[in-house]
């Protein structure tokens, strides 16, 4: 089974997001022999956003392209073929200003590619990339899971996945951590909790 972590947050070692997807895969590779993880830090190695330049070196014949579109070129189809190669993904969500990081819709727009993970037919949209399991790990300093402030955050991130035509979504969440420190505590303790149940049966 082949597993691709993603990480967003920019906070480093400080990150809740990153200390829960490492406890996360932990998890997981403990109660399942043969996981084969693919670790992606989206912040220390960010993908470029979609731009005019990467839409041009994407429509600009191979042999034509100068040394930087064929960089770019070749860093999004590495970064699309090894969502399509994964068999469950990872994603460590922490939201900033009401919404994922940056890093994390850059990435996002590497792999939403018409053709390739999604289509349009007579019918409407058609997810190409089923099939895939994906553990969502959502945390914020407020509360806003259910609430109109956390649409364009956990509520995006399954939108997206679906719309992919991935079904099969869980989300591990700590919310309230910039509530104090007793607050912060009890949420880790039950996003850590979270994690538990997912694979007290696996």
């Amino acid at each position: 089974m082949k597993l691709l972590h993603l990480d967003s947050s920019i906070l480093g070692d400080a990150s809740a997001s990153r200390q829960l997807s490492a406890a996360l895969v932990d998890a997981w590779k403990s109660r399942e022999t043969g996981v084969q993880v693919t670790y992606r830090d989206l912040a220390s190695d960010a993908l470029s956003h979609l731009s005019a330049a990467s839409l041009l070196a994407a429509g600009t014949p191979e042999q034509l392209r100068d040394a930087a579109q064929a960089h770019e070129v070749a860093l999004a189809e590495a970064t699309l073929e090894e969502f399509l190669a994964a068999d469950a993904l990872v994603i460590g969500a922490p939201m900033y200003n009401f919404t994922i990081p940056t890093q994390l819709k850059a990435w996002i727009d590497r792999i939403a590619i018409a053709g390739k993970t999604f289509a349009y037919d007579e019918n409407g949209p058609k997810g190409l990339a089923g099939g895939k399991k994906v553990v969502i790990v959502s945390t914020a300093g407020g509360i806003h899971a259910g609430q109109p402030s956390g649409q364009a955050h956990e509520d995006y991130l399954i939108l997206v996945l679906r719309f992919l035509g991935i079904t099969d979504i869980e989300v591990v969440r700590a919310e309230g951590l910039a509530y104090g420190e007793e607050p912060k505590a009890s949420a880790l303790r039950d996003a850590r909790a979270q994690i538990g149940a997912l694979f007290a049966s696996a």
